[in-house]
This record gives C-alpha cells, sequence and structure tokens, in this order.
C-alpha cells in the first residue's frame, strides 16, 4: 500500500475478531480505523439454532491512519430538510446543534446566559461546551445560539446550511436499503451465470467502499475476486484495477462480467446511477502453477 493507501476486509463473526487481532499486528493497532457493520440481510433466517445472523464486518485499516482521511459522502436533499429555520438576517436555513463536545476541556467550562430571562446555563458535570467563553459571547452578539420556540430555555448552536462541509461523513453502520444486500447481489451475478455464492457482495457496497477510500485512476487490489464485482465497480467508477481469483468462476463469471463492463452490455447494479455506457478495457493473465508444496497435512 501506497501512504495514503487504506485496507478494506469484509469478514463474519466466525473469525472477524482474531482478523482483527492479526490486523493489529500487520497494521499497527494505531491505524485501525473502525468496523464498519453491513446489513447483509433483511429476513430472519427461521431455521437458525440460535441468533439469525443479519451483518457482516467491514474491517477498515489504514496504510498510515496520522494522514489518511476517508472522502466525503455527497449531500443528498435529506441531509438538506434538517436545516428548515431561516431569520431572515441573509444567513439563510439553520438547525440547531448541540453545544457540547465529548473532549473535555476546562476552557469550555462557564455559564452562557439567556439574554431573554437572565437564566445561566452550565455544562453537565465533567462535560464542556464545545467552544470558549470569547466564542459564545461572540456567538450572543451575532445571534447564533437557539433558546427554545419561546426563547426560554437551554442554549443550543444554530448550524447553517451555507457553513457546513460539502459532504456528509459516513457512519460506521450500513443498513441494506443505502447500500445493497447479499439478496440484492444474487440477482446482480445471476446475470452472468448461476449464482455459486453465499454471500456475495451488491455493486452499491463495493462502491460506498470505493467512494471513500480513493479517487479517480488509483489502484484497487481485490485479491478474492469472487464473481467480479470488485472490479466491475472500480471500471464504471473510473478506478485501474486488478483482480486475482483461483476458482472456476474466473472463467464462468469474471471475465463475461468484465467483457460486458466494457461494451456497456452490463446495465445492472450501479450502471444507471452513474450513466455507466462502457468503455476502456483490460487484460486477462493465467498464472504460473502454484509453489506452495502440499504435505500429508494439507
Amino acid at each position: 500500500l501506497r501512504d495514503e493507501g487504506s485496507l478494506w476486509i469484509s469478514i463474519d463473526d466466525d473469525e472477524c475478531h482474531y482478523l482483527k487481532v492479526l490486523c493489529d499486528e500487520i497494521f499497527g493497532r494505531k491505524n485501525f480505523v473502525n468496523n464498519v457493520i453491513w446489513e447483509k440481510k433483511y429476513s430472519p433466517q427461521n431455521d437458525a439454532k440460535w441468533l439469525s445472523d443479519s451483518h457482516d464486518h467491514i474491517l477498515l485499516y489504514a496504510k498510515n491512519k496520522d494522514i489518511w482521511r476517508p472522502n466525503l459522502l455527497p449531500r443528498g436533499e435529506k441531509q438538506n430538510t434538517y436545516y428548515k429555520y431561516d431569520d431572515n438576517d441573509g444567513r439563510g436555513l439553520w438547525r440547531s446543534d448541540n453545544v457540547l463536545v465529548k473532549s473535555f476541556s476546562q476552557s469550555g467550562v462557564f455559564a452562557i446566559v439567556n439574554p431573554n430571562t437572565g437564566e445561566e446555563y452550565w455544562p453537565p458535570k465533567g462535560s464542556c461546551f464545545r467552544f470558549n467563553e470569547g466564542t459564545a459571547k461572540r456567538y450572543l452578539a451575532e445571534n447564533r445560539f437557539y433558546f427554545g420556540k419561546n426563547g426560554k430555555g437551554a442554549p443550543q448552536l444554530k448550524r447553517y446550511l451555507s457553513e457546513v462541509k460539502d459532504g456528509v461523513t459516513v457512519k460506521t453502520i450500513w443498513m441494506r436499503d443505502e447500500v445493497g444486500d447479499n439478496q440484492e447481489a444474487k440477482k446482480e451475478v445471476k446475470e452472468f451465470g448461476d449464482t455459486t455464492f453465499a454471500t456475495p457482495k451488491p455493486e452499491r457496497l463495493i462502491e460506498r467502499v470505493m467512494f471513500l477510500g480513493s479517487q479517480e485512476n488509483d489502484i484497487i487490489l481485490d485479491s478474492f475476486l469472487g464473481s467480479g464485482t470488485t472490479c466491475a465497480v472500480a471500471h464504471k467508477m473510473g478506478r485501474k484495477w486488478i483482480g486475482i481469483e483461483l476458482g472456476d468462476h474466473c472463467d464462468t463469471h469474471c471475465l463475461p462480467r468484465l467483457k460486458k463492463v466494457v461494451t456497456g452490455e452490463d446495465q445492472g447494479g450501479i450502471s444507471e446511477s452513474l450513466d455507466w455506457k462502457g468503455g476502456g478495457g483490460f487484460k486477462y493473465y493465467y498464472l504460473a502453477p502454484s509453489l506452495l508444496q502440499k504435505d500429508k497435512y494439507d
């Protein structure tokens, strides 16, 4: 990996926590970023002996967490609808936001006085405001505090739509309605051959991973290519890619799928949302026989 690179590993409950320890040894615990929870199923398995598993994990590591940052998701109309108040002062729409912050600092411990009632509001014991007293006085002067509908409540911060980031910080729980599930993925794979994969990944899931972790023309590597989803998505998103697969589905699924991506015949998955019409190309290689030596324990 280059210094700005990241590794995303999809894994289920059986091995996730062992994998976490192994990756900590390789990357260093300080380069562990997050464990993403992906809702892979909708319906419960009624034949499950214990609990019906409905999610997988995606372990995210950075080569260098100090410099790696994920991209922001594009803002949608849903995010903008939260900004519904307007003081008609030229600053535009705003929403109320919390005035407290998780990380404690003594400079954030002071009283904010409600100008309408004269009542003092202190942060709860052990917490603090997200700004210092000087900034709080400026916010009061600029009418950037909201004291409730009747003006007699505790202070909240006015967060203006015109001042927010151009994108949305992604959360660590990814629901199926946002990124798809196994059922959606099986329908996508079926277009290129019989479904032989128990837990295929939908294109929308891989699209999110690539959107957060890469830019156009970056190189994407999937060393367990499966049905070819990663390379198909990377190609449509303008990334360079390398896929490796040992199974027969390299010929039965990956090759025909990627050919249809290039010609534009593949209009499933994320093709419509990206207005994918085809283009580009790829090279297909057979590797030499494995150098691994079998023994009696193999």
